[in-house]
């Protein structure tokens, strides 16, 4: 039997700072041919290492443009550009007849996501959405205890999303391409979360923000807030989400769900277990358990590889931007209830 030929990927923008361990991941995999580029890292506005000065420290082949990219004829590609700028590339990928997946949150509007999905359908190639958290074995087992119906029903959850501030990559900052702050930045990978574990779409949302954090910054979005989700079976998620760690801290932040039901509660917090230790200079923490970018990666390659359509997939994508844009709209609002039914 003649071996299948190696899966062409492209990495498309290093915008993302996921984009260094996805490039990572798809490195150590058997089969794998990879391309990076970053052509809007000339023009990002700070200093962190981006285009072919970062592809080299990484050890990836490098092209200058997009047009090379596509020219390159990937299978997939790995999108990890600014917010605002994911519905063109992938509109661009479909149109190609290549497989996608998508840095989160998928979009900076619904009718973006929605026109994405359609793009991915009429083109019959893959869409997923960059959720990792959903991969770590704690999660994993935390939904499987809850699905097996041992703890009833379940009544409330309560979800933290919190971390730095993102200076080294300041597109986070700017609305125009990030689409918000801390509502957008930290609010969707929870709203994952809950989707997939309550498996019903969220009937409304209400949020409140500030910019208090970092208010010497004069930032333009928000770095703090308290998201509250209304689901049709009565059940009330919370999410707290802000950049409120220290610089100092020697990790970025972390993500806890509360879940509470009717016959106990769950709690899972994937970032919580590391090697706590000081160097010459600052206190120091090195992860340990599953490489949940890796476990991503894997799942997508595997999905692209066997013909079929991975999770989390644009469905979802576009639920955790209902929530995540209907929470913007409600803190400018004043904490008014956005409907999304």
């Amino acid at each position: 039997m003649t071996p299948a030929a190696p899966l062409r990927v492209a990495v498309l923008s290093f915008a993302h700072t996921h984009a260094l361990s996805y490039v990572h991941a798809l490195r150590s995999m058997p089969d794998v041919t990879l391309i990076a580029t970053d052509p809007d890292g000339a023009s990002a506005p700070d200093d962190a290492p981006r285009g072919a000065e970062l592809a080299a420290q990484l050890g990836v082949e490098y092209v200058d443009t997009y047009d090379d990219a596509f020219a390159w004829k990937p299978d997939a590609v790995v999108i990890a550009a600014e917010n605002s700028r994911h519905r063109a590339l992938v509109e661009r990928a479909a149109a190609a007849g290549v497989h996608v997946l998508c840095e989160k949150p998928l979009a900076t509007t619904v009718d973006d996501a929605g026109a994405m999905r359609e793009a991915c359908e009429r083109a019959g190639v893959t869409l997923m959405v960059a959720y990792p958290v959903r991969f770590a074995p704690s999660v994993r087992e935390a939904i499987a205890e809850l699905r097996s119906g041992r703890l009833g029903r379940v009544l409330g959850v309560t979800g933290v999303n919190n971390g730095k501030l993102p200076q080294d990559r300041a597109w986070f900052t700017d609305p125009e391409l990030a689409g918000g702050g801390a509502l957008v930045d930290h609010v969707v990978h929870c709203a994952d979360l809950l989707d997939e574990l309550l498996a019903e779409r969220a009937e409304s949302v209400r949020a409140v923000s500030n910019s208090i954090l970092h208010g010497q910054r004069d930032l333009a979005v928000e770095t703090g807030g308290l998201v509250t989700i209304q689901y049709p079976s009565g059940v009330i998620a919370t999410i707290d989400c802000s950049w409120s760690w220290p610089m100092s801290s020697p990790t970025w932040g972390g993500l806890t769900l509360q879940v509470v039901a009717e016959k106990g509660t769950v709690t899972v917090s994937p970032f919580a277990h590391g090697v706590a230790g000081h160097d010459a200079q600052a206190e120091t923490w090195i992860p340990v358990g599953a490489d949940l970018d890796a476990l991503l990666l894997e799942e997508f390659v595997r999905a692209v590889r066997e013909g079929r359509h991975p999770q989390p997939d644009a469905g979802v994508g576009i639920r955790t931007v209902e929530i995540a844009t209907a929470a913007l709209a409600s803190a400018a609002r004043g904490g008014e209830i956005v409907a999304l039914r």
